[in-house]
């Protein structure tokens, strides 16, 4: 294709700020609705200059001070680094060396460049070190990662990576305060560091500590399926992720849904050919159960999960209408398919959340064009007895002697100084009290006599308790792991 034939390619400098101001004075015209600079503009402005840099460019890296800019080129063993300095003293005096068949203006590599570094065969990315003037770069051919002194233009040290690397990380090693301390090579080639399975190997992430003057490989980390690529690491205490999205959140847009729906406002509406279901998911239930269209109707399903518990996500898949979806804590998402062709579709959750995760089942009716429904008879899939209800609630009793234990040690506890765990508490203080609810129709229904009602509500009792149990388990492993004290 003749992408590499020059001697270099070109190094793009251009002052964006200069860029912004025109467009802000209403010069510069747009193309399909965005603003489109055109090069002889560009150039008439002085907004982009050319500087020649090592063919076949893996990334422009900038220095934490912002005074160096460092480029390497994968046809070139050596890595250039440039001086911001010397570029725009040499834009300022109009310093160039000629221009490119387009008019752009180039500046001669001796009056940009500072330093040329031989860091080995294949030189690919490069990041920062927390120390002064030090840097890690990426040499593929070599297969190894080189330390070197950008201001020095000195090589420090090198280390062998397996196999064959293409990117890396430092900690915070693109940003202007980096943190050092590790570094993390992400291989394209595992080979021999792993017991193989099959022709397919996986790709190999290796950790390594720059803590010192000299490099030391510390970890492994096998990875699955394609080529491991550009990667950037933060403190983890820099970040504040939510544990839930607030009640009813549409997470692309970030803001509440207009489909959000709460616990027993569950419903189904039509309008003309397009049908919106309105439901709820929660651990063990989806709601509807059962949803009933016709052949040929739009179908748009609205599901909002309401745990508060972390980590609570619960999955929806539909078969044969290809609907797959993730529902975290507070989140409402939507699916939209055509019901054409009739049948009976499953749906269940794929999201495993409970010792009763069996019961997120339900089912998609979609009736034949034109179905009259014919009436028919009901028959119980299962009679139960007294004995059925009374084993039911021993069984109710049991679970809720699990839960008082653990009430006990929560409240023991300086718990209201975790947030997550006051939030499991609460969730867990809704799901007794629904518990006490099904408890007392599971009552009523015995003390009539009506024992299939009354079994039934009763292992509805016990689904709310077992909701209760393991948050309540996960409150208290909570304050066990991270040093809850007693209180007096």
């Amino acid at each position: 294709a003749g992408c590499s034939q020059k001697d270099t390619d070109f190094l793009h400098i251009t002052n964006w700020k200069k860029a912004a101001e025109l467009v802000a004075a209403g010069k510069v015209s747009k193309v399909n609705g965005s603003y489109l600079i055109p090069m002889d503009q560009a150039v008439a402005e002085g907004l982009v200059y050319l500087v020649p840099e090592p063919k076949s460019p893996h990334g422009v890296d900038v220095s934490p001070d912002g005074t160096h800019i460092i480029v390497s080129g994968k046809l070139d063993s050596h890595a250039w680094v440039y001086s911001w300095e010397k570029i725009q003293d040499a834009i300022a005096n109009k310093k160039f060396e000629g221009n490119d068949p387009y008019g752009i203006p180039i500046i001669s590599l001796k009056d940009a460049l500072h330093k040329q570094v031989q860091v080995g065969l294949g030189p690919l990315h490069t990041q920062y070190d927390a120390k002064k003037c030090v840097v890690y770069t990426s040499i593929y051919v070599d297969s190894m990662v080189t330390k070197w002194d950008y201001c020095e233009g000195k090589v420090l040290d090198q280390l062998n990576i397996h196999y064959n690397i293409g990117h890396l990380v430092a900690m915070e090693g693109d940003s202007v305060s980096p943190d050092g301390k590790y570094l993390v090579s992400l291989n394209k080639l595992a080979i021999d560091r792993f017991n193989p399975v099959g022709p397919l190997h996986p790709q190999n992430h290796q950790l390594i500590d720059i803590s010192g003057d000299k490099m030391q490989l510390l970890y492994d980390m096998p990875l699955p399926l394609g080529e491991p690529h550009y990667v950037v690491a933060i403190a983890a205490d820099k970040l504040k992720p939510v544990v839930r999205y607030q009640s009813g959140w549409d997470s692309r847009n970030d803001q509440r849904s207009e489909f959000r729906t709460r616990a027993g406002r569950e419903k189904v509406e039509r309008v003309g050919d397009t049908v919106h279901v309105y439901g709820t998911l929660i651990r063990s239930h989806i709601t509807p159960e059962i949803i009933e269209v016709e052949e040929g109707d739009t179908v748009s399903l609205h599901f909002t999960n309401l745990e508060r518990a972390e980590d609570e996500t619960h999955g929806f898949a539909l078969y044969g209408q290809n609907v797959n979806l993730s529902v975290e804590p507070g989140k409402t998402v939507s699916s939209t398919f055509k019901a054409d062709k009739a049948g009976v579709y499953p749906y269940y959750c794929t999201e495993f959340c409970s010792a009763l995760h069996l019961e997120m089942q339900g089912y998609l009716l979609v009736k034949p064009k034109g179905y009259q429904a014919k009436a028919a008879g009901m028959q119980e899939g299962q009679a139960y007895t007294q004995a059925d209800y009374e084993k039911q609630v021993k069984t109710n009793v049991d679970t809720q002697a699990v839960i008082d234990s653990v009430v006990a040690f929560i409240t023991s506890h300086n718990y209201k100084d975790f947030p997550e765990v006051v939030a499991l508490v609460e969730d867990a203080t809704d799901q007794l009290g629904f518990a006490g609810e099904a408890k007392k129709k599971a009552e009523d229904f015995a003390a009539n006599g009506d024992f299939q009602n009354a079994t039934l509500w009763a292992g509805q009792h016990w689904q709310y308790q077992v909701k209760t149990a393991d948050l309540g388990l996960r409150a208290k492993t909570f304050l066990e792991e991270h040093g809850a004290t007693k209180v007096k």
